[in-house]
């Protein structure tokens, strides 16, 4: 195992890289659409629109589609989920409303609910934005993050009249959905023009390159502003607790995702020939496809259990394996193999289930690696010094996602019991927005 690391770039063709990094899947044309609606059901008491985080009236879009009004099927998409855009590139669909279809369960083939929706939402955000500005209130609240959360309460709180600063520590907007997600799933800088077409309701701007403890402290928040909202989302990443972990070429798979989405020439992004990646989720899948798309030629991903119990859902899972990603089940990293300061490989280690408790067998042998990818999980870092009530180590919200402070609400990933899913900080941003609004309508004076 005492090759050197083999690490380059352009180890494939322009030509093939852009191949690679195309649409996912390709958007439907107004025939597929139509056809596609026409499978719907339209149920009277739709599992559909139960599975859906922000609770899309989704029988009533696709009818919307069958009569051959996109643009009213994208309004009944944004009146609940404003990055519903977004939202049908990289929803899992799969566990959620397609797979509470009922043509699902009938015949193992849903009705393509995110395609319909991409559909919808793209014909919709080629023309003018559909919503207006209420009339200003003479309110001003606080947003601090730019993600998913952050700008579905900015944009319910503009139509509510209330005039909105977000504050975003990054130099562009979007969030996860402009760092975190694969680029194949989201092409042609789809996350950007998904920010401005949220701005294009007017009365929000933006402020980069400002976070709590970076130029915004809670309390001068509260000073300047009648509410405020943190979407602040994660800011750690987790460790494995390896012996040297900060080796060169241990590399925390949430940045090297962002760098690639931020990438203007792919061709330029070094990658090992061989890779491995650690952990079981979405981020997981992302950056072993990814990589095995920029030419990596062996990509395996390493889980403690089985894929069952992977948190990346079966259909992304697929996704990796037909691209020639290999899955190991039941095993876990013992050590780093290093030379001269570089990983080199791994020490793997069986595991199997004894009771409730994940044990290892004894059992190891060692795994050659370029590249090792951390991908086990990001965690919540508290920037507000322990001002607000916490639970299960991230912020304690009620209903209406109002914390401890009265005048402080949180969204997204930030927050207690929230699922690590773009749709549902859409919908935490949008159940604060109403309920700042209420208490903002409550407490105006003259």
């Amino acid at each position: 195992m005492a090759q050197a690391p083999d690490i380059q770039a352009k180890r494939l063709s322009k030509a093939q890289l852009e191949a690679n990094f195309a649409n996912l899947h390709a958007p439907l044309n107004a025939h597929e659409a139509f056809v596609e609606s026409d499978r719907c059901y339209f149920c009277f008491d739709p599992p559909c629109m139960k599975a859906c985080p922000t609770s899309i009236d989704i029988p009533l879009f696709i009818r919307e589609i069958q009569t051959g009004h996109p643009k009213s099927a994208a309004k009944t998409i944004f009146d609940q989920n404003i990055l519903g855009g977004m939202c049908a590139r990289v929803c899992p669909t799969e566990t959620l409303c397609e797979e509470a279809c009922v043509r699902e369960h009938a015949e193992g083939k849903p009705v393509k609910i995110g395609l319909l929706q991409r559909y919808a939402t793209d014909a919709a955000m080629a023309d003018e934005h559909p919503y207006g500005r209420g009339k200003f209130s003479g309110k001003k609240v606080a947003v601090v993050g730019a993600g998913p959360a952050g700008l579905a309460c900015a944009h319910r709180l503009a139509m509510h009249g209330h005039d909105i600063t977000m504050f975003e520590a990054q130099k562009k907007a979007g969030g996860l959905n402009e760092f975190g997600i694969a680029a194949y799933k989201t092409v042609d800088d789809f996350a950007q023009r998904e920010v401005d077409f949220v701005l294009a309701i007017g009365g929000i701007t933006i402020e980069h390159d400002k976070a709590l403890g970076k130029g915004l402290t809670l309390e001068q928040l509260e000073k300047d502003y009648d509410a405020v909202f943190l979407g602040v989302g994660y800011a750690g990443v987790n460790e494995l607790g390896l012996k040297h972990e900060n080796s060169k070429g241990v590399e925390d798979a949430v940045y090297k995702i962002a760098a690639l989405r931020q990438s203007k020439d792919l061709s330029k992004l070094k990658v090992g020939r061989r890779v491995v990646v650690i952990g079981g989720g979405m981020t997981a899948i992302d950056i072993a496809l990814q990589s095995k798309l920029l030419g990596a030629e062996e990509v395996s991903i390493l889980y403690r259990r089985g894929r069952e119990h992977m948190r990346a859902s079966a259909y992304e899972q697929e996704l990796a394996l037909s691209h020639g990603v290999a899955i190991c089940e039941w095993v876990m990293p013992k050590k780093l193999i290093t030379k001269d300061g570089h990983a080199i490989g791994l020490k793997i280690e069986g595991t199997v289930m004894k009771g409730k408790k994940l044990v290892g067998t004894g059992k190891t042998y060692e795994l050659a690696a370029d590249v090792v990818f951390k991908a086990i999980g990001q965690t919540f870092v508290d920037m507000t010094a322990g001002a607000l009530a916490l639970e299960d180590g991230r912020i304690k919200v009620d209903e209406g996602k109002r914390t401890s402070r009265p005048k402080i609400w949180a969204g997204g990933d930030c927050v207690a019991g929230n699922k690590a899913l773009t749709v549902a900080a859409v919908d935490d941003g949008r159940r604060a927005a109403e309920s700042i609004n209420t208490f903002l309508r409550g407490s105006h004076h003259g």
